[in-house]
């Protein structure tokens, strides 16, 4: 088992420990504004997804590699995130969590994080773009968790930091993305106090 892979199950677990925290810090919230059109309950629904998928996607193994890289996930999948699923999916996962959504997702975390501490990353799983190896995809979820806890913690009015390792892993896929899209060029003047970001400027 290599550093590089040791690393990314411990960014992952942080992630996952930090959105585990802060969802614990909803209280009666649930039903207030989250994200977009979704609430808090869907919000932390569709978070609770990035752990869930790894489970998911584990049991669904493969012979072969479709996608390369953590950041050609992201390519490869940006109509997908786009459409009209993807906000369902995370209202269905919000419901999902029952009663305790708190409850709920302790009990994902605590199913999942085991399972990654396990592996030796070179397993090959079927994502909804192919092929992936585990180590290439886990850091997706990585990411996920920790975009969206700040997602949370905004909804919440929660000043809230990520944990150093993930902020960093987090900030290596968005330099990645922009290399591969042309924009580094505009992140680097923004975040040198040349210029802003233009309105609705992503990555994603």
């Amino acid at each position: 088992m290599n550093e590089e892979w040791r690393a990314a199950q411990r960014v992952f677990a942080a992630a996952a420990g930090w959105f585990v925290d802060m969802a614990d810090r909803v209280g009666d919230r649930w039903a207030e504004p989250g994200l977009g059109e979704w609430d808090v309950r869907a919000l932390v629904g569709h978070t609770s997804r990035s752990l869930l998928t790894v489970e998911e996607y584990l049991a669904r193994p493969t012979d072969t590699v479709d996608v390369a890289s953590t950041s050609a996930y992201y390519v490869a999948t940006r109509a997908i995130a786009a459409g009209p699923g993807v906000a369902q999916r995370g209202r269905d996962a919000g419901t999902a969590l029952g009663e305790d959504p708190v409850a709920g997702v302790r009990e994902i975390a605590a199913r999942v994080l085991p399972v990654v501490a396990a592996a030796d990353g070179t397993e090959l799983l079927t994502t909804i773009a192919g092929g992936m190896r585990l180590a290439d995809y886990l850091p997706t979820r990585s990411f996920e968790l920790t975009v969206h806890t700040l997602d949370l913690a905004a909804a919440l009015d929660v000043a809230a930091q990520p944990p150093p390792d993930a902020a960093r892993e987090a900030m290596r896929l968005v330099a990645d993305l922009a290399v591969h899209d042309g924009t580094a060029a505009t992140i680097l003047l923004a975040t040198t106090g040349r210029r802003g970001l233009p309105p609705g400027f992503t990555v994603l």
